[in-house]
């Protein structure tokens, strides 16, 4: 029999005002380092609760610390949501979609979603935060409501602790924080130690030398060296690591050229890279700079390339002890048949900085967002994802169809798992 936290007693009575805020921020998204009106509504909601309010913490970010002094021994949770959307042009599905276009860092206007499901997360940890205070007899201690900018781009957790986080904020025992997936609404996913993978991302430019298409041995085409580079890459994983190492190598983009005549100076190239081992990352860091590096000289490049990152995202780990804690109180809680371990996820994420600078215990996990008859095995909802019966994480289909019962369990987790340092 499952016994819940009684920091969530009344929770279902707050679910009409949680989804009106959900269809609010899901029809309102903002790109990376772009939430102004996203953050304008959580501090509002936040100074509503009783919080003390800082903003434009590490550019847009929010955080939230209220102190329960209510004679327990309880300690201090931070608690993590992420705000921004992607550049996606979301499906027609439902009638609170995103209609919103905005300029990119790179100066193109796209279309804007939230294809990860940060509106879910910012609703809940807002539902959390007003649980928190509306209950503060049933806990003590200092919470951190930490609303993080652009961890899509892998920058915002890392903006918020160089804007002098540590130092501007109370101390914290631990760090918790969630995503939405494609999965059964109410379901949980929590792996001690290694969850997520780490991630960088480069942009790679090759030059050559541009001329008319019809006299190509008067030029050095960049566009066969860029096909050559893509082509070689796929030997990393392939050739140089072992069965027993993991890594993924995906060229994301490719650039060159805007007439079928013309031979273009340069090309352009996006790669992503996903690895769950330090050692592995170098090595494979390494073998995309020497194949590079290599083919434009094999094919006489004027000059060498340049490789630059994008951005990177660290490998997320979750604390053992702290995680096994996590997992007794979801299954006690909400029972055994919808809390899951899963395997290592080669997605990522900047959320284990805030554990890391504090040196501290981090644990993160994932919950569902859809209707169960999308997933014919609930603990791995990615062969659904796969077999295309339910849609992915940035996809223009991502919007959960089971709203209501994805925001009600990513509030009870936040809030169960925090109950336990909250004593």
């Amino acid at each position: 029999m499952s016994v819940p936290s009684p920091l969530t007693a009344g929770l279902a009575e707050r679910l009409p005002e949680l989804t009106a805020i959900y269809r609010d921020l899901h029809a309102n998204p903002e790109l990376s380092f772009q939430e102004e009106r996203t953050a304008g509504v959580v501090a509002a909601r936040l100074t509503e609760a009783g919080f003390e309010v800082t903003t434009g913490v590490g550019g847009t970010g929010v955080v939230g610390v209220l102190r329960n002094d209510s004679g327990g021994t309880g300690g201090s949770v931070l608690l993590r949501a992420d705000m921004d959307a992607l550049p996606v042009a979301e499906a027609d599905r439902v009638p609170y979609r995103s209609t919103v276009t905005a300029t990119g860092p790179d100066g193109e206007l796209s279309p804007v979603m939230h294809a990860c499901g940060h509106d879910t997360h910012v609703t809940s940890l807002l539902g959390a935060a007003a649980q928190l205070s509306a209950r503060r007899a049933d806990w003590s201690g200092t919470v951190l409501a930490v609303f993080q900018p652009a961890e899509e781009i892998g920058a915002g957790s890392r903006a918020m602790l160089d804007d002098g986080f540590l130092d501007r904020f109370p101390r914290y025992d631990v760090a918790l924080g969630q995503h939405v997936i494609s999965g059964p609404a109410g379901h949980l996913w929590v792996r001690p130690g290694v969850f997520m993978a780490a991630g960088d991302s480069l942009r790679v430019t090759v030059f050559g030398r541009g001329g008319h298409a019809s006299a190509p041995q008067a030029t050095v085409d960049p566009i066969v060296i860029a096909a050559s580079i893509v082509l070689r890459l796929q030997t990393i994983v392939s050739r140089e690591l072992a069965a027993t190492d993991v890594a993924v190598v995906t060229v994301g983009a490719i650039r060159a050229g805007a007439k079928e005549n013309v031979i273009p100076a340069e090309a352009e190239l996006k790669l992503n890279i996903r690895t769950f081992d330090a050692r592995v990352r170098e090595r494979v860091l390494a073998a995309v700079e020497r194949i590079v590096t290599a083919e434009a000289a094999a094919a006489g490049a004027p000059r060498p390339p340049e490789i630059a990152p994008i951005n990177d995202f660290p490998l997320l780990v979750n604390d053992e002890t702290a995680a096994r804690r996590v997992i007794t109180a979801f299954t006690e809680s909400f029972g055994a048949e919808v809390v899951h371990e899963p395997s290592m996820k080669p997605a990522s994420e900047d959320f284990g900085r805030f554990g890391a600078a504090a040196g501290v215990p981090s644990v993160f996990w994932n919950f569902g967002g859809f209707d169960q008859a999308h997933y014919p095995d609930p603990a791995q909802p990615a062969l659904a994802v796969a077999a295309g019966g339910a849609p992915g994480n940035h996809s223009p289909d991502f919007v959960p169809d089971a709203v209501d019962a994805a925001l009600l369990r990513g509030t009870e987790a936040l809030l169960t798992a925090a109950s336990l340092w909250l004593t």
